[in-house]
């Protein structure tokens, strides 16, 4: 089965994630528009370089002709400039030139106003008699690492940004959904038998529907379980009487009618026998289904295992030998009248199906794991599988309901414990084991 996604884990992403792309679009548009201001900053910086220049180098110029030196040789005394210009007479002549300045890099016939070449942006202005031109070049590197360094400052708080955002989503998202957690656990934490309405407080108006739903839900179930069961005990009630008063007569038939009859009275006598314990079955079975599996107060399982195995040896000849844990006391939540339910139809079992001139082994350790195990024949996996489930019996020709470990089975869960059967029996090369784990209680002795 795949595992599904958390609703916090899928709001926090979605929400960090869009706040990502957001940040990072408004970033892009901002770096754009940032953009075409360094643009127009440098354009106007190369515009008022030149028309600054121009007129000082017609006034040092004059009407000669000054033959400048060539470039002087880069050194660590050289300082490199963001601009360089190049001023020409009206012959073409260079009177006037930055110390960086490369020729290569101007034009030979320069053009009033702004050009563009592979590496820079170049800036031309004319003098009003002619007689000057002044051209200014800036690298356009130096406008990309202008625009890399505003793009870099717009995006490092991104890398802050996004885990804070995870975070306060994160939190955002939990604390709203606090109520929701909380009607899960309590959801979670019903046993088997609780199908009573289920507390939703202060929970998003998205979840309403869905809890009142689960109410309803839960009330139908509770309300068809319960006319099963009323029917089933009613019915197993209903028939105790009849049963009994049916049996007696028999009996009494049996004992007036000639010989010829004995055989056949005693088979219809076995049925009512038969019947009868059925129907306590079905009662038990009400019992275990209809809660009340839980005490108010934890209760000692020793001397509740002990009384009950002293009683079915002084009923059945001794044939069951106990085992109780070295602990003096072992307290659970399950009723005592449950628990005799339960450990009732696992003895019952256990001398049914097991070997008649063999004890069975009931034990209970210090874990609060109870075990009764029986010799005989080993039951095949495939049976075993299916034991819990009603009128489910074993390849046997012994009598009985196949309701047993039903019973057991409905108990334990009821209890929030565990059933396992084992056959064969653990340490042997037949026989059959039962083994219920039951929850223990702390519980300091009175």
């Amino acid at each position: 089965m795949k595992s599904s996604t958390s609703l916090q884990k899928r709001l926090s992403l979605g929400l960090t994630l869009g706040i990502t792309l957001l940040w990072l679009g408004a970033t892009l548009a901002t770096w754009w528009v940032v953009r075409h201001e360094l643009d127009e900053v440098f354009d106007s910086a190369l515009e008022e370089t030149a028309r600054r220049i121009l007129p000082l180098a017609a006034q040092t110029a004059g009407h000669e002709h000054i033959d400048l030196p060539s470039l002087p040789e880069e050194g660590p005394g050289v300082r490199t400039e963001n601009l360089a210009y190049l001023v020409r007479d009206g012959n073409g002549h260079v009177v006037m030139q930055s110390h960086d300045a490369d020729r290569e890099d101007f034009n030979p016939q320069p053009v009033e106003g702004f050009t563009n070449t592979t590496h820079h942006r170049r800036y031309s202005a004319v003098m009003p008699d002619g007689r000057f031109t002044i051209e200014v070049a800036q690298p356009l590197s130096h406008r990309d690492e202008a625009a890399r360094e505003a793009l870099l400052a717009l995006l490092l708080p991104l890398l802050a940004l996004v885990p804070i955002s995870w975070l306060g989503t994160l939190l955002i998202v939990r604390v709203s959904l606090r109520s929701v957690l909380a009607y899960r656990r309590a959801i979670e934490a019903r046993g088997a038998g609780d199908l009573s309405p289920v507390r939703a407080a202060k929970l998003p108006a998205e979840f309403d529907p869905l809890a009142e739903a689960v109410n309803h839900l839960l009330q139908r179930m509770r309300k068809a379980l319960e006319a099963e069961r009323s029917f089933t005990a009613n019915s197993a009630h209903e028939l105790r009487t009849p049963l009994a008063a049916t049996l007696a007569q028999v009996q009494r038939l049996r004992h007036e009618a000639p010989q010829a009859l004995q055989t056949r009275i005693g088979k219809i006598e076995g049925s009512l026998h038969d019947l009868a314990r059925l129907s306590e079955k079905l009662m038990q079975l009400a019992k275990a289904e209809g809660g009340g599996l839980l005490s108010q107060a934890p209760k000692d399982l020793i001397p509740l295992l002990a009384h009950s195995v002293e009683e079915w040896n002084g009923s059945h000849g001794q044939r069951i030998m106990l085992t109780l844990p070295a602990r003096h006391s072992l307290y659970s939540a399950i009723d005592p009248d449950a628990f005799g339910i339960l450990l009732r139809n696992l003895i019952e079992n256990g001398l049914k199906y097991g070997a008649q001139d063999q004890a069975i082994q009931v034990s209970l350790d210090d874990e609060a794991v109870l075990r009764v195990t029986n010799s005989g024949a080993v039951v095949p996996d495939v049976v075993l599988q299916h034991l819990t489930e009603r009128f489910v019996r074993g390849n046997t020709d012994v009598s009985g309901s196949g309701l047993g470990l039903a019973i057991v089975n409905t108990i334990v869960q009821g209890v929030k414990g565990s059933l396992m059967l084992v056959s064969p029996a653990p340490g042997k090369v037949d026989g059959f084991e039962a083994m219920v784990r039951l929850p223990l209680v702390e519980c300091s002795s009175p």
